[in-house]
């Protein structure tokens, strides 16, 4: 068996600061990308920099969130931290990667080689990789790069082809940087995309929903448990079984066309 591949969509949220030098694009995961990240920094820098008003309007921000436009006009210098601290919020909270790698760096260990946070400015990252605050989301169109997702498809399809070509991939992104890397025809049946349905009884009738809050802790508690459980399967089918043996309720759809990849439903009706 092979260990499984986790993709993790970033937080909108971020740590400030940080205490490690400036990024360097070639100690990334995968250095391949160095030239496509230099050019998006470059660009993202100089949207930043340029007339406020504008530079909300392309990175999707209120005038209320005008100070984060700060970390984009030094992102070539900016202190750095490690991805797994970098990130923030719900998803990131229930995973807790810098409390695997205080309390079981073994667990940590298979984060670092099993799990790749997806990002609008760095196209991929692992748990150790440093980087400055940004805000770029996958959804953004710069004046010149245009859409970043559909570069980082360009640059993503064949930087990722090592990494999936064998063994399963456990797709937990979301929808926006799922755009950003689809798995090819020969890893589509290795591929499993989870959702998280949130279900309640409403006049006596179960009704499901997508509810952020239940989706990304529920997503961040899997991942952490495949983690620290060595979790190792090699079929979506078989995945579905761990994660019952886990403790959660799974519902598992076959492709419904050849070369696209298989659903698991987590269904909830509470997270505590």
């Amino acid at each position: 068996m092979i260990a499984v591949l986790i993709l993790l969509p970033p937080s909108e949220g971020k740590a400030p600061a940080g205490d490690g030098p400036a990024v360097d694009l070639a100690a990334l995961a995968l250095p391949q990308l160095a030239k496509t990240r230099k050019a998006l920094m470059a660009e993202l820098a100089r949207v930043a920099r340029g007339r406020q008003a504008t530079a909300l309007e392309v990175l999707g921000l209120s005038p209320n969130q005008a100070a984060e436009l700060e970390a984009d006009k030094q992102l070539a210098t900016a202190p750095t931290l490690p991805a797994a601290d970098r990130y923030t919020g719900v998803l990131y909270d229930a995973l807790d990667l810098p409390g695997l790698r205080r309390d079981d760096p073994a667990a940590f260990e298979r984060a670092e080689a099993r799990v790749l946070t997806f990002s609008g400015l760095w196209g991929v990252v692992r748990p150790t990789d440093a980087i400055p605050a940004y805000r770029c989301s996958g959804g953004v169109t710069l004046p010149k790069a245009g859409p970043v997702a559909k570069l980082w498809r360009t640059a993503l399809t064949p930087a990722l082809a090592p990494a999936v070509a064998s063994g399963l991939v456990v797709d937990l992104r979301s929808s926006m940087y799922a755009g950003m890397w689809k798995a090819p025809a020969s890893a589509a049946e290795r591929t499993a995309t989870v959702r998280v349905l949130h279900e309640r009884i409403v006049d006596g009738v179960p009704k499901r929903s997508v509810v952020s809050h239940f989706n990304k802790a529920t997503k961040g508690r899997l991942a952490r448990a495949l983690l620290v459980g060595d979790v190792v399967v090699d079929t979506p089918k078989e995945l579905a079984e761990a994660l019952q043996d886990l403790g959660l309720r799974t519902e598992t759809a076959a492709p419904s066309r050849p070369g696209t990849a298989w659903t698991i439903d987590v269904v909830v009706d509470s997270v505590s």
